[in-house]
């Protein structure tokens, strides 16, 4: 049986991964971080969809800010592969905490390379890279289009592909780079984009708020449903050489024709509901993301299925249910 260790396993990447690996037949082991409160809950499909905890998952307490604990869990579960996929990964709040940012989602890839390095496990490791690193790079961007990063989070993401590519070539370790373009689902966290809005329209279908405020709407964004993410993640550490490649869509939409397809899917218009405000604008914006995944399609045979316009409906699908259902008083939480 393979294992795996991944990072972030309690965020939306992350629990999608550990659903594919066990599917797949992996023995998981995911890092979460201490809280005070449930921070599972993404997981809590795993649990259910089994019927009871799987018993081939295992979640460890360890933070990326800390290099004992990430040594100890690759000495002590070796791992056949490393997926690291947790960071400080929202864009905006990156310009608040600059610092915790840089330690988490840059030098957390140090400590986590230095781990398999130092232990001497022979594990294949996969880095979660950005099309934030991109910036202000005009589109289409592939692997041969130079980074220039316009926020905090960009420049960590930056730090952590090119540490990857060097211990790759210092130490001859198995490590890929995913440089995702943006991808969305119902695991999306609240405080993102896509998620603000999906989850406003469910909100307000049900007369439960009146307005959505955001900010920059002509920004463009390449989205991509992040199941089929994970997938390619998967597929970069089964190649026989390690390798970077960009995984998205090829499409590129503006955040207003996100919220105009998400509340025509209702049949409201978004300009009855939608204000906008600078406070939510970054102080370095990105204007257009839109990447060229012919690499991947390549090399790894992969490329999307789901496009935008279902992704938008079934973002809008979800947040309706899960307001009813909890409405209805039918979640039940479980601690894993």
């Amino acid at each position: 049986m393979n294992v795996a260790l991944v990072t972030g396993t309690t965020g939306q990447d992350g629990s999608y991964l550990t659903e594919f690996l066990l599917a797949k037949g992996y023995d998981v082991h995911g890092v979460k971080r201490r809280s005070s409160s449930f921070n599972t809950e993404r997981l809590e499909q795993v649990s259910r969809s089994e019927g009871h905890r799987p018993e081939h998952l295992s979640l460890h307490y360890a933070d990326l800010a800390d290099s004992a604990s990430m040594t100890n869990l690759i000495r002590d579960i070796r791992p056949d592969e490393v997926y690291n996929l947790g960071a400080q990964s929202h864009v905006a709040v990156s310009f608040e905490i600059p610092e915790y940012t840089a330690d988490v989602t840059g030098v957390g890839t140090v400590r986590m390379l230095e781990a398999i390095r130092a232990s001497g496990v022979p594990a294949r490791y996969y880095q979660a890279s950005s099309s934030e690193m991109f910036g202000a790079s005009p589109p289409p961007q592939n692997e041969l289009t130079p980074f220039h990063p316009r926020s905090p989070y960009g420049c960590a993401k930056v730090f952590s592909y090119w540490t990857t590519v060097n211990y790759r070539e210092a130490y001859g370790i198995h490590a890929s780079n995913g440089i995702l373009f943006n991808h969305e689902s119902s695991r999306r966290g609240e405080t993102f984009v896509t998620r603000k809005i999906s989850r406003a329209v469910a909100r307000i279908v049900e007369g439960m708020q009146e307005t959505l405020t955001l900010g920059n709407l002509d920004a463009v964004r390449d989205w991509g449903y992040a199941p089929e993410y994970v997938e390619a993640m998967w597929l970069m550490l089964q190649q026989d050489e390690p390798n970077d490649y960009v995984i998205a869509t090829g499409e590129g939409h503006s955040v207003r024709e996100f919220v105009h397809e998400a509340f025509a899917h209702v049949g409201l218009d978004w300009s009855d509901y939608v204000k906008t405000d600078s406070r939510y604008e970054r102080p370095s914006e990105v204007d257009a993301l839109l990447g060229g995944p012919g690499k991947a399609r390549e090399l790894l045979g992969w490329q999307p299925k789901i496009k935008f316009r279902e992704l938008v409906h079934h973002m809008v699908d979800a947040d309706l249910r899960l307001l009813r259902d909890e409405r209805a008083g039918q979640l039940v939480r479980i601690d894993i």
